[in-house]
Order: structure tokens, then sequence, then C-alpha cells
């Protein structure tokens, strides 16, 4: 059984309740717009870390990846920055991440859950700040939505 932290979008910013969250989860994914290698850093310290590259991490993510395809205990994830670079057929995919508009979404699209854990970083658009908490097990998976505390 794992405990992922799920976030997106926190351009530049670790706030200290997503700082708790990552901590007590046994892995981090991050759907890019990460913004800075300190970020990145501070987060692959944690444990085990997926990220990939969104359109404002630059010159210095050149390494991360557009997307990736991980296999955690038994649950079938695709991770991507923006949702329109999923690709339009996927197959053996449990769960789709992704981030870029700093909206929470989620919903089961022909068997396949779409994430987007919204933003954690900068405020944009009078959006709440969230992210998600999912456990991993056995092929199965439970998650919930966070809600980040106004500053």
């Amino acid at each position: 059984m794992k405990h992922i932290a799920i976030i997106s979008d926190t351009h530049g910013i670790l706030r200290e309740p997503v700082m708790a969250e990552l901590d007590a989860a046994n892995c981090i994914i991050h759907a890019g717009d990460i913004d800075t290698p300190t970020i990145a850093d501070s987060v692959r310290m944690l444990g085990e870390t997926y990220m990939v590259r969104g359109n404002n991490d630059l010159d210095w993510a050149k390494e991360l990846p557009a997307s990736i395809s991980v296999t955690i205990e038994g649950v079938r994830f695709f991770i991507v920055h923006n949702r329109k670079d999923v690709p339009g057929h996927l197959s053996e995919v449990d769960v789709v991440i992704y981030g870029h508009s700093h909206k929470y979404f989620s919903e089961v699209i022909d068997g396949v859950l779409y994430l987007n854990p919204g933003s954690c970083g900068k405020r944009r658009f009078n959006i709440g700040l969230t992210m998600v908490r999912m456990i991993v097990d056995r092929g199965q998976y439970q998650y919930e939505k966070v809600i980040i505390p106004q500053d």
C-alpha cells in the first residue's frame, strides 16, 4: 500500500500545508509547472517522485519528460502536464493525472480516472488551492481532494 501526494502547478511555491502532505506520503506525483529546480529538488528529497515538465518549466527542466507512464502498487498511471497532450487512445491505463488549468477535476471516462489536482502554488483566477491524497493498493485506488488553507 502506498500513500501518494499528487500536486501540480506549484510555480515556485511550496506552502507549509503542502509540504506536510508531501512529507506524510510514500510517493509524490508532480504534474508540471514546477518553475524552479529548487522546488524539484525539495520534492525529490522526500522520496519516490514522478515529475513531468510543464509549459513554464524552462531550460533547467529540459531533462524532465513531457509525459510518463508508471505503475504503482498495480495502478497504472499516465502523467502529463496539459490534458490536450493525452493521447486519443490510451490502453492499459487506470488513472490519467494532469495539471495546467489550476482547477481541480475528477471524472471517470471510459473506465479511466482523469484527475487534475488543481494548483497548490500561485493563486489564479480566484480558484482555490488544491491537491490530492491517494491510496493505492493491489490495483485499487481511493483518493480525496485536499483544500489548501488560504493565506
